[in-house]
């Protein structure tokens, strides 16, 4: 049996647009990827609200993803896979960065999981690196407005590029989550049951690739 270990922000937590509650796990993308993929694999669910690459969130600076990572790959180990899908949240304009920052923060995660690996189960698991799909268009009318600025559109659509440079360096299979999946139209952020469909799919072949 293989472990996938999901690491990632709202939309690998399954944030629910509409409610700010949770979808059922036959909707989020992780448990549909656990479905998809049968009693060969085991799909960890690390998925959450806010959490960032490497910052401190002014507000919730329990959010860092650096700073769980370590815990978290030791407490699933061994670990086969992982899937990393982060990067939307350091696009608030709290933070001023720029798409090749936040992918640079995504590449010391990567460097992270592969030395802690290396070190403490005696072997890298494959990584997929997520570029997180874009910010929607109506982000203006999102009651997340305010966090994140206009320019977070643009810069959200730069994350494929820079997201490619890292995994192309770093040995990673990349993979552009804006491809196939666009936010709801409700908050401009958070995923449809669609696109949780959609996104599940997808990783499942590249995860079955491996």
């Amino acid at each position: 049996m293989k472990t996938v270990l999901c690491y990632g922000d709202s939309n690998t937590h399954g944030y629910v647009p509409e409610t700010g509650l949770r979808y059922p796990m036959d909707i989020r993308y992780t448990g549909r990827l656990q479905l998809l993929l049968g009693d060969e694999y085991t799909v960890i669910e690390e998925g959450c609200n806010g959490r960032t690459t490497i910052h401190d969130d002014p507000v919730d600076g329990w959010k860092n993803g650096l700073d769980y990572l370590r815990p978290c790959l030791s407490s699933h180990k061994p670990i086969d896979i992982v899937i990393l899908m982060l990067g939307s949240n350091d696009l608030k304009a709290s933070f001023h960065l720029s798409a090749e920052e936040i992918a640079e923060g995504a590449g010391v995660l990567v460097r992270v999981i592969k030395e802690f690996t290396a070190e403490k189960q005696g072997f890298v698991p494959k990584i997929i690196l997520v570029s997180p799909p874009e910010i929607g268009a109506g982000i203006r009318t999102s009651p997340f407005y305010g966090a994140f600025s206009d320019d977070a559109i643009e810069r959200s659509k730069q994350f494929p590029e820079f997201y490619k440079n890292v995994a192309d360096r770093e040995g990673c299979i990349f993979f552009d989550a804006a491809m196939y999946i666009y936010p709801s139209e409700n908050d401009s952020l958070h995923l449809t049951p669609e696109g949780h469909k959609i996104l599940a799919a997808e990783l499942c072949k590249l995860v079955k690739a491996v």
